[in-house]
């Protein structure tokens, strides 16, 4: 007898009837369970309890509606209740898989989780179904990925391959515990392995490539992509790291082509554009890297490396004023990117622009970049500006981070000393040539007027006897 889809969706539309009427309707358990299945998959918490409620006043006998109570009861952290509710349903079904499930579900939400796995493998020991393993494995994987604890994950989320191959969440957790380990050889012949007995799953034949990619071995990553395609000429995955291997090959034009594909497959990603514009500047064909630059942050303004590409890629023409137009308008979308003020600094130094430059790393170390040559950069702008306190006590707060710096210690002794602060000034000269003899050219670079100093000329050139 065959059911259309009407029918399947008939006792729900009967269901939201009575509740517009308020005629009670009878259903049996199995049609409540079905509706309230249909809710809490949907979102609809309000509606679900409403047809718990019904359920039992017309089924009260029912384990798996009160189950679907324990599920609210979980979803609102009501865990004791939960709990409770559970204790009683154990002591009418011991055997009920279902409870165990539960269970585990309240102690996995309290942070419970190797009683969320003890309570688990009761569960498994129940189960009398290959799809009931593969589901309880799983869960078990999970709780080890709770605690961090990758090499047991991993023997669970195998264990849910081996009762259903086509489990593709498993082998991705699987994949997944091997990246965090580092384990790019294990996952690699555990993928091989796998393939021997599903060759057409175009998954692992792009996870495969996906390793071969980590370790550098880039034609076999292209073999592996190219039988992830063959599986499934839509797999748009796969075109993409089919496209990131050939640009690791230099073979750019092949990697645009993939990268064209993708376009075609699915609506333009933003990484798909930038990586062809990336691809058309490395072949010199400069009109159409800045046009999918462009198209990229047209499709993505909040993606900052589209950005930061279409402005270093002006910078590397010298072309400045350009450069600056963009990171400037990177700066104006997102004001707290950190990589866009270090840019927009550097591109106002290169200009000259020494006020916006300073403004440019200070912001950047407000932000928390606090980077050696972000310290230094803004230095060497304030003392080029004659802000010489300030200039210091920007080095003063960089050498709390990188204490007994050379490049640091030269540039406090030739700011002290333009401040005819001769005592400081000799200190950290000294410390500085002890340090480093090989970084004071900074004093005459940043500091020319000191060249003549007789003390400075002294202290100098003493360092460089006592590093002979």
């Amino acid at each position: 007898m065959q059911h259309s889809q009407d029918d399947e969706n008939f006792p729900l539309t009967r269901f939201e009837s009575m509740l517009k009427t308020n005629n009670i309707l009878f259903f049996d358990s199995n049609e409540f369970e079905n509706i309230i299945h249909h809710y809490l998959e949907n979102g609809k918490i309000a509606l679900a309890k409403r047809a718990i409620k019904l359920g039992l006043e017309q089924h009260p006998t029912s384990i798996n509606l009160r189950l679907f109570k324990v599920e609210i009861m979980v979803i609102e952290n009501k865990f004791n209740e939960a709990d409770d509710l559970l204790d009683r349903l154990h002591n009418l079904e011991p055997s009920n898989q279902e409870i165990y499930i539960q269970k585990a579900n309240v102690l996995s939400k309290q942070d419970k989780h190797l009683q969320a796995i003890d309570t688990l493998i009761i569960a498994i020991k129940l189960s009398h179904s290959l799809e009931d393993n593969a589901d309880l494995y799983a869960l078990v994987g999970m709780e080890y990925l709770f605690l961090d604890q990758f090499e047991d994950a991993i023997v669970y989320f195998k264990k849910c391959l081996e009762s259903d191959t086509s489990d593709y969440s498993a082998l991705h957790n699987i994949v997944y515990c091997y990246d965090f380990l580092n384990q790019n050889t294990e996952a690699i012949d555990y993928l091989n392995q796998y393939l021997d007995s599903n060759p057409y799953c175009e998954v692992a034949w792009h996870q495969l490539g996906r390793q071969y990619l980590t370790v550098k071995d880039y034609a076999k990553a292209n073999t592996a992509l190219d039988f992830a395609i063959i599986s499934d000429d839509t797999f748009v995955g796969a075109y993409i790291e089919k496209g990131k291997v050939l640009e690791k090959l230099e073979k750019y034009e092949e990697a645009i082509d993939n990268y064209k594909i993708t376009l075609a497959l699915e609506d333009p990603t933003s990484f798909a554009l930038l990586r062809i514009g990336q691809c058309y500047a490395k072949l010199g064909q400069e009109d159409l890297a800045i046009q999918f630059f462009k198209k990229t942050i047209n499709e993505d303004a909040l993606l900052d490396k589209g950005w930061i590409a279409i402005t270093k890629f002006y910078m590397k023409r010298l072309n400045y004023q350009k450069a600056l137009y963009y990171i400037n308008k990177a700066v104006i979308i997102d004001g707290e990117n950190v990589n866009y003020w270090k840019l927009y600094a550097t591109v106002n130094k290169r200009l000259n622009f020494l006020e916006e430059a300073e403004r440019g790393y200070k912001r950047t170390l407000d932000l928390g970049n606090y980077e050696l040559d972000t310290w230094l950069n803004r230095s060497d702008v304030l003392t080029t500006l004659g802000e010489y306190d300030a200039a210091v006590f920007n080095l003063l707060q960089a050498s709390e981070f990188y204490p007994e710096n050379a490049e640091i210690e030269y540039r406090l002794a030739g700011l002290y000393f333009t401040l005819h602060q001769s005592e400081e000034g000799r200190f950290h000269l000294k410390n500085a040539t002890r340090l480093n003899i090989d970084f004071n050219f900074i004093i005459s670079e940043l500091f020319p007027q000191l060249t003549d100093r007789p003390m400075i000329n002294a202290i100098i050139s003493e360092g460089k006897k006592t590093t002979k």
